[in-house]
């Protein structure tokens, strides 16, 4: 049997952050038989901190209400701690709390911006839209049904081997041009890791009368971010990414945009006058926020958002791209390992997919690496990833990925690549 518990020296000064704050997640105590928990599967949700489960906790058990509905001392509160939240998200991307509207995910934030978008553009025939062949679902089929709806044209940057936009082949085809109304791209591939130039994507979509919509779930908990530097009119991400509570995603948006956006959503609190005849509607944001929002999960959010700051962002972000680097330099030392998108961590995230092929070529299938793997106390995801198109421009059904983050140490990319090799031993009659 070869060792499986190789390991490379590493220097344990580059991950001390892990190592700080690892004890803040009581999920890291668990065991899965008798391993400990290795959790390499960020880029689907992270893990919480006991702040923000307490923060959560203590909403429903000594401040629950509805928000700016009940006058009494609890919907006080509960309204002060909502629009806390808002305030704290807005600081945290540069923004003003007015440009922050709460939804329930991204998905339902960038739903958001096709559907209004698509009216207030008027988009019809011989208009298009541009997203990009590396996108999540989530920011393919809201464009898809928006284009069908309207009889515009739906189109995309291509990926290159390398995995990063093909802008030079977008250039030579006029991918953009005075037909664009629309380009909406990921900030960081959640496949790929891949970081995308959003600031210029966003000046060449801007210079035809474009408007930029980005999709952050996977940068916004890696990167520092300052909405005016990134160069977009919309902002989309996600809670649950950014060691925050699920039902919760954020949209941010140019205030001056939002206003001249219809609503998305009829219901309370979104009206500023309703007859039996007509409505009338509230300005940004409270205009997309029809019915109950959700309230404890935004003073989760809050609570999330506060823990990343006293981290410190630009340390989630050099953790991130020195664990990133040592995932990428130990997958690399595997045989039957291929990386798919930049092997080196410059200008990329911490999603890392691969595949694996035994001995004989048979490709390992990621559901049976995922179950291998879990087996021995290692989470990671395998599938498409919600990015089927990707997959297929790689000539692939599926991967698995190995996703990293602020507490994710070099003794869970050890145990990552030993449970790989006996894995791949396993399928390749090594046993």
């Amino acid at each position: 049997m070869p060792d499986t518990q190789v390991k490379a020296p590493v220097s344990r000064d580059a991950f001390r952050l892990a190592d700080r704050v690892r004890p803040d997640f009581p999920i890291f105590e668990r065991t899965v038989g008798d391993y400990p928990l290795s959790y390499l599967d960020s880029g689907n949700t992270s893990q919480k901190p006991r702040v923000v489960v307490d923060a959560v906790a203590d909403h429903y058990l000594h401040h629950n209400a509805n928000v700016a509905r009940a006058m009494h001392l609890l919907g006080g509160e509960a309204t002060a701690a909502f629009e806390g939240a808002r305030a704290k998200v807005a600081a945290f991307v540069g923004a003003r709390p007015e440009e922050i509207v709460f939804a329930k995910n991204a998905s339902e934030a960038l739903n958001l911006c096709a559907h209004t978008l698509g009216e207030h553009l008027r988009l019809g025939p011989g208009d298009e839209v541009v997203i990009s062949e590396m996108e999540h679902h989530s920011n393919i089929v809201p464009w898809q049904l928006l284009c069908e709806r309207t009889g515009a044209t739906l189109r995309w940057f291509g990926v290159t081997d390398e995995g990063r936009l093909d802008l030079e082949r977008a250039d030579a085809e006029g991918l953009l041009n005075e037909r664009t109304r629309v380009v909406s791209t990921a900030w960081v591939s959640n496949v790929l890791g891949t970081v995308n130039p959003l600031p210029e994507i966003a000046r060449r979509a801007h210079a035809v009368g474009a408007i930029v919509i980005a999709d952050g779930s996977q940068g916004i908990p890696q990167l520092p971010t300052d909405v005016a530097s990134l160069g977009v009119d919309l902002l989309a991400f996600t809670g649950h990414k950014m060691v925050g509570p699920t039902g919760i995603g954020v949209l941010w948006g140019r205030y001056d945009l939002l206003e001249q956006l219809p609503p998305f959503l009829g219901g309370g609190e979104m009206i500023e006058v309703v007859t039996m005849e007509k409505s009338t509607f509230a300005r940004p944001p409270a205009r997309f926020e029809a019915g109950t929002p959700p309230i404890a999960q935004a003073v989760g959010l809050g609570a999330a958002v506060d823990y990343l700051t006293e981290v410190g962002m630009e340390n989630v972000a050099a953790h991130e791209h020195a664990i990133t680097a040592l995932m990428l330099e130990r997958l690399r030392e595997i045989d039957g390992v291929r990386i798919l998108g930049p092997a080196e961590p410059v200008d990329r995230g911490g999603a890392v997919s691969f595949t694996l092929t035994a001995a004989g070529g048979l490709e390992v299938h990621p559901h049976d690496i995922m179950q291998f793997l879990d087996s021995r106390g290692v989470a990671v995801r395998g599938g498409h990833h919600c990015a089927r198109p990707l997959h297929r421009r790689f000539g692939i059904q599926s991967s698995t990925r190995a996703s990293a983050y602020l507490y994710t140490t070099p003794d869970e990319v050890d145990a990552l690549v030993a449970a790989l090799i006996y894995t791949r031993d396993f399928f390749g009659g090594k046993r």
